[in-house]
């Protein structure tokens, strides 16, 4: 009979104890010792198994769990003597930034205030007897939602002398999503405070701190040095590209398909792939995010687990207000089209919309992306990267997230859908309006916002729009042969009995045309002019069933014609 599934579960403890569905990845315990860093940093995904694998490095070499080795027996670690004679052998400090969210910079330093306040009642019992000395036993008396930022930068590294002098060994410590805090910080709007925090709190526990053995911190990005890092010069990054720890978080595809084998679901194997594979570690390119996997193996439901799994804010954030070059090479990503860019893998938050490839670094490093191929340049010594949008699952999440920029109830989008596929002119004119009124600024950045830009931006957001809604009834292709006021859009049926569309995109220009009618007219002049029929002409559809549409945009005015 196959073990449960559980759902969430990131207690190694409890999946042990239960027997619950388990893929051995404890070789990290020996990779990571062995490789002697000081400071490891592991970026990947969400829900790619970096709590519990932190968990089961605190149930290896932490004190509190000295004599487990129930947890370990039969696991791959457990056949090495030397492995054997190290578990439970070193006190260990874990704490989380997990749950640190806020609007406000305070709200989101009081959560990391209370995330060390919570470490100092944890280990509260070395007030007892004379183990600690009376200064060091005051440390816990500062420990309050109040205290300085001094005094919380200096937390953990006092509570690892405090360890140290308590058990007579150095200190491990162990942080889990070290960088929520700072992607909250940047979107809502005090980076700079919280990123000036965190940095002193990280020079004293990891760079000034002799009574630490090793620091192993997880995240999902690899925020640049000089934001909070620039004083651990003893810190080894190990990221996505990275050949390090490349199948110690994610499941391999042998792992996959042994587990179906072991469920009884052979048979789905193809499905499984096409849905969930495609991240990329290092030189294996056949990495599953575990959250998906355990969620079709529980569920026997294909459906994207993973994507739904938290909040895209920033992803969502990011596209919907970007540029429209990055719209446009978000229609070719959604058209299964390879994206060819260079990257700087460490991301600089508020370089995201203005630095060349520092959004797609972004989506590679949260897993949205993957690499495709690799290419060097000898004469720059750069790397330049084809990236390609993940798998079906990352797919189907941008979809929906595109439908729900549309999705309010102010914003009559699907009428308007309705109104052009049944050539209703009066209604997609009434519903586009509503539309244009309701969504222009949502595609801004609303920092400095564009009378230029923003109709740019809009019927870029439009197009993915229709690619989202459209998908299996419409090939959507865009010509874009010009760069600013005119954006030119190709719908072919599916099923070759339906119409064809061809819409054209222009900007008023009052130097040239007198009136938004007068732009219809150019914008319906261009489509003939230029024959965008042939195509579609080409394919066998008849020119009686292709439908031409003029948009004119005059600020948040539209009309079609």
């Amino acid at each position: 009979m196959p073990p449960i599934v559980s759902m969430g579960t990131q207690s190694f403890e409890k999946l042990r104890q239960n027997h619950s569905f388990y893929i051995d990845k404890t070789l990290l315990i020996q990779e990571w010792w062995e490789s002697q860093d000081d400071v490891t940093l592991v970026t990947r995904p969400r829900r790619f198994g970096k709590t519990l694998n932190l968990d089961t490095l605190e149930c290896f070499f932490s004190n509190q769990y000295a004599g487990r080795s129930d947890l370990f027996e039969g696991l791959s670690i457990w056949e090495h003597e030397k492995y054997r004679n190290l578990q439970g052998g070193f006190p260990l400090i874990f704490l989380s930034f997990a749950t640190v969210k806020g609007n406000t910079y305070e709200t989101a330093r009081e959560g990391i205030i209370q995330v060390i306040i919570n470490l100092y009642t944890k280990f509260s019992f070395m007030l007892q007897g004379d183990k600690l000395c009376e200064r060091e036993k005051e440390y816990f008396d500062y420990m309050k939602t109040d205290m300085s930022d001094s005094m919380a930068a200096m937390s953990l590294h006092r509570l690892s002398i405090c360890l140290n002098r308590y058990y007579g060994k150095k200190v491990i410590i162990l942080l889990d999503e070290y960088d929520t805090p700072l992607q909250e910080a940047y979107v809502n709007g005090y980076w700079d405070d919280m990123a000036e925090f965190i940095r002193s709190l990280f020079n004293a526990a990891f760079k000034t701190n002799p009574f630490m053995e090793r620091a192993f911190l997880t995240g999902i990005t690899r925020i640049s040095k000089e934001s909070i890092f620039s004083d651990l010069n003893n810190l080894t990054v190990v990221t996505s590209v990275s050949e390090k720890y490349r199948t110690c978080f994610g499941f391999t595809e042998e792992e996959v398909f042994h587990a179906l084998d072991t469920f009884g679901m052979a048979g789905e194997k193809e499905a499984v792939k096409n849905w969930y594979d495609g991240f990329t570690f290092g030189s294996r390119r056949d990495i599953y995010n575990p959250w998906s996997i355990t969620g079709f193996l529980k569920e026997k439901i294909y459906k994207p687990y993973w994507a739904n799994s938290s909040s895209n804010n920033l992803v969502n954030f990011l596209i919907r207000s970007g540029t429209p070059g990055l719209k446009m090479t978000m229609e070719d990503l959604l058209a299964g089209k390879a994206l060819v860019t260079e990257m700087d893998e460490e991301i600089v938050y508020h370089q995201l919309g203005k630095k060349r490839g520092s959004v797609w670094s972004l989506l590679l490093a949260g897993g949205y992306l993957r690499i495709e191929d690799t290419f060097f340049d000898r004469e720059t010594g750069n790397f330049s990267y084809a990236l390609k949008l993940t798998n079906k699952e990352v797919s189907v999440m941008f979809r929906n997230m595109i439908r729900d920029w549309f999705a309010g109830d102010d914003v009559p989008y699907n009428d308007f859908i309705r109104a052009m596929l049944r050539g209703n002119l009066r209604e997609m004119n009434l519903y586009m309006n509503r539309v244009a009124l309701e969504t222009f600024s949502t595609f801004d950045s609303g920092k400095k916002p564009s009378a230029a830009s923003n109709p740019e931006r809009f019927y870029h957001g439009f197009v993915l729009g229709l690619m989202a809604e459209l998908t299996g009834k419409y090939l959507i292709t865009s010509n874009r042969e010009s760069g600013f006021g005119r954006y030119d859009v190709m719908l072919e049926p599916v099923n070759r009995e339906d119409s064809a569309f061809v819409l054209e995109f222009k900007v008023h220009d009052p130097e040239e045309e007198k009136s938004l009618e007068d732009t219809v007219r150019a914008a319906l002049a261009q489509i003939e002019e230029r024959a965008y029929d042939t195509q579609l002409t080409a394919g066998g559809i008849p020119k009686s069933r292709i439908r031409h549409y003029g948009f004119a945009f005059q600020g948040k005015k539209v009309l079609i014609g």
